[in-house]
């Protein structure tokens, strides 16, 4: 069993508690989440965020319930804790932490306040927006508690200020409407619609972003505890008039469910199975996945990269193919969606299909499902043609050598795709190697998918392209340094982009020891590897700042998680040992997001997390490693 227990020495440091954070998923793509000491230190921090449509498109509700005990002898004491625009922290409830932990995925605090022990607990239901909040004391009192209900409304990526009209409050017989649009109900609800106003979120103004809003006090739930006794506050989104279960029964069977995910031979899969549950959503489309928390959405080149880890590892195989074949019903001139997050579908990636086909093969490889196969063979048949006679932003076969080049004015369509004010900070156009391993994997995927339908003269067909495209890869890409070159015709850089040449299923090099050991050296640090080597011109080691300061060092130097995946598979390959590789996963799991694997982190050691503290693409490649590991094969191994 994975467990994250802290006690006073980090809940008490904000630096130290204010960096860890936990994350109760709802399966719609929203979420609550926030830090050890309780401090919101993000714009995105809440209890209750709701998704939209599309689920990148969330909103936050309830920000806050802070509890206020009175004390027998009289005395009050405020839990919560709140950093404000002028540099103070009130209250400070973060002081009196005793102890965070985070069992069976749900996040527990206690706090002390002379003989008096004070716990809450959380926990959600799978398939809708709900938070369940269980306060209970523990030992001591009797206490009056006062739990201060804080919310809004609002974009999730935005602020809300108390110069506009204040929330829209509806009264129940158990607590209160906000906006129309979220309930919140428990004991003894109290009214008071106040603006508490300049609320300063560290970690937005430490990203260049705006840092400051306004919440309003809604009101508060009342109840006098003794010791053994519960004050449960549920609230939720969406249906507003729903017999939701009493949050102690929903802490149960959320404490049950996280148990019956979290199995595995060692702690690592035993947490990121959950982990990767997080992910794995439910939208009026069919199934998806989120990419990241907090900000990110559904991302086709993240969700087809990931899929292996979520869906096959996990045993997930129906509702995997139900997703492929989802994303197929949306193809369009050969091509992916990149994402809806904007509300409108962009197509500019050129590789999101290309894993899009893998993905496919996997599922037919690992599970013996012909029948997709067959279901899916001529729209992916499509998919390689349209490639081939050229479809969007210059993604095309180069009639004269068969490889696949691409670009187009100020769009970055590889997974290196940061751009500032417009501009491509690598724009590597032209015939980049893991876009064209990728192409020779995909049309060695076809080849297997129309064997596997029956279809033996194309797959024939599809084979002998293949080898053709191997031989004009072999001739294209190598370089006397040892390094592939990151797109053809130019001098060879070390970055991790060639290992797919080497770790593809149909990969078209074979990787050799010394080559692997040599970019290893370079680039592989404990928990992923850089995006470029420190000895590279326009390395940068630190992922931090303003948009544009991250953005320049995206791709630069930061560390990927993911990559560790493809040097797996290339080190397998090249007979090296990959015994070690995962050893730095488990201290990690404790170190940002909580039980999970960021997306990235500094180049520079000691390489703290960065970006998002919850990743799909991290967390699902790490876990079909550790998958891999306990089963025979290898990482690939069915």
């Amino acid at each position: 069993m994975f467990q994250v227990r802290f006690g006073p020495q980090v809940c008490g440091d904000l630096d130290a508690g204010g960096q860890r954070e936990w994350l109760l998923a709802d399966g719609c793509g929203g979420y609550a989440m926030g830090t050890v000491s309780g401090l919101r230190t993000r714009r995105y921090h809440g209890l209750l965020v709701v998704a939209g449509d599309p689920p990148a498109q969330r909103r936050v509700a309830l920000a806050a319930l802070d509890p206020v005990l009175t004390l027998p002898g009289g005395g009050q004491v405020r839990l919560g804790c709140h950093e404000w625009a002028s540099g103070a922290i009130a209250p400070a409830g973060h002081t009196l932490l005793s102890e965070f932990d985070l069992t069976d995925g749900l996040p527990r605090w206690r706090w002390r306040v002379g003989d008096v022990v004070y716990q809450r607990e959380l926990a959600n239901i799978p398939g809708r927006p709900y938070l369940a909040v269980v306060d209970r004391l523990l030992a001591g009192g009797p206490v009056a508690v006062a739990v201060q209900a804080l919310g809004t409304w609002r974009d999730a990526h935005g602020e809300r200020s108390a110069d506009g009209p204040p929330p829209v409050m509806t009264a129940t017989a158990d607590g209160v409407v906000v906006e129309e649009s979220y309930r919140l109900a428990g004991p003894g609800w109290r009214p008071t619609g106040v603006w508490w106003r300049d609320v300063h979120h560290r970690e937005e103004a430490a990203r260049g972003l705006a840092a400051t809003e306004d919440l309003w006090f809604a009101g508060e739930f009342q109840a006098e505890l003794t010791p053994g006794a519960d004050l449960e506050i549920v609230a939720w989104a969406g249906d507003l008039a729903a017999d939701l279960p009493p949050a102690a029964d929903a802490v149960a069977a959320a404490r049950r469910r996280h148990q019956q995910l979290a199995v595995g031979q060692d702690t690592l899969t035993a947490a990121l199975r959950p982990a990767a549950d997080t992910f794995v959503v439910t939208t009026p489309s069919g199934p998806d996945v989120i990419a990241g928390y907090p900000w990110f959405g559904a991302w086709s080149r993240d969700t087809m990269i990931s899929y292996e880890g979520l869906f096959l590892a996990t045993g997930r195989t129906d509702l995997g193919r139900e997703l492929l074949t989802t994303y197929a019903a949306t193809l369009s001139e050969g091509m992916l969606a990149n994402t809806a997050d904007t509300g409108s579908l962009t197509y500019n990636t050129a590789d999101a299909t290309l894993w899009f086909l893998h993905a496919v093969a996997r599922h037919v490889a690992v599970t013996g499902d012909t029948d997709l196969a067959a279901s899916l063979l001529p729209q992916l048949r499509a998919v390689v043609e349209a490639h081939q006679t050229g479809t969007r932003y210059g993604i095309r076969v180069d009639p004269a050598d068969g490889l696949l080049t691409q670009g187009a004015d100020g769009e970055a369509l590889t997974w290196m795709d940061a751009r500032i004010d417009g501009v491509p900070v690598t724009p590597r156009v032209g015939k980049a190697v893991e876009l064209n391993a990728l192409w020779v994997n995909a049309i060695g995927s076809l080849a297997a998918l129309a064997s596997a339908a029956g279809a033996g003269e194309e797959a024939d067909s599809w084979h002998r392209l293949r080898q053709q495209t191997v031989a004009a890869f072999q001739r294209s890409f190598p370089t006397p340094t040892g390094d592939l070159a990151d797109v053809a015709g130019e001098p060879a850089r070390c970055r991790p982009n060639q290992l797919l040449a080497y770790s593809l299923p149909y990969a078209p090099l074979t990787p050799e020891p010394a080559q692997l050991q040599r970019v290893a050296a370079r680039l592989l640090t404990p928990i992923g590897l850089r995006s470029l080597a420190p000895d590279e011109p326009g390395y940068l080691g630190r992922h931090r700042g303003g948009p544009a300061e991250r953005d320049r060092a995206y791709h630069q130097g930061t560390v990927w998680p993911w990559l560790l995946g493809p040097y797996a598979d290339a080190a397998a390959r090249a007979g090296l040992s990959t015994e070690d590789l995962l050893a730095g996963f488990v201290a990690h799991l404790g170190e940002y997001g909580l039980g999970s694997v960021s997306e990235t982190a500094d180049g520079d050691p000691p390489h703290a997390g960065t970006g998002c503290p919850f990743q799909a693409w991290s967390v699902a490649e790490v876990l079909r490693l550790a998958h891999g590991r306990e089963r025979p094969g290898g990482p690939r191994g069915s």
